[in-house]
């Protein structure tokens, strides 16, 4: 499965943004997806997972309340909501798919080693 990120971009603290990752070449909804960011010179690390079927969702501590996880199964693409955004939260983000989210309906991992596919990053940048 071939996975695009988009929706980065420039805002100032306090703002919204909604990445999407798109998929082609099979089904996303035998998936489970993540989020992950990274920034210049750091490890990359855990953002927000979600079940193949959407009924289980996982967050990181620091986003927890501001973001939201979300996928659309018809339209093969899964959303990250970033609300309340703040500057620390500038990284570039990338999606991944996890093939054992085809086992269980609500199975869904934190754990980067998991993911099978990524895509290219989409880069967010919040300002003070």
């Amino acid at each position: 499965v071939q996975l695009q990120a988009s929706g980065g971009g420039s805002v100032q603290a306090g703002a919204s943004l909604r990445l999407s990752c798109a998929a082609s070449g099979r089904t996303l909804s035998n998936y489970a997806t993540g989020w992950f960011r990274q920034a210049p010179g750091k490890e990359r690390s855990f953002v927000a997972a979600i079940s193949r079927s959407g009924s289980v969702t996982k967050y990181a501590d620091s986003v927890k309340g501001r973001f939201t996880i979300s996928r659309d199964n018809a339209k093969n693409t899964v959303y990250l909501q970033m609300n309340s955004l703040k500057p620390e939260d500038t990284d570039v983000y990338f999606c991944a798919a996890d093939r054992a989210g085809q086992y269980s309906s609500r199975y869904c991992s934190a754990i980067e080693s998991t993911y099978d596919y990524w895509g290219q990053g989409t880069l967010v940048t919040v300002s003070s």
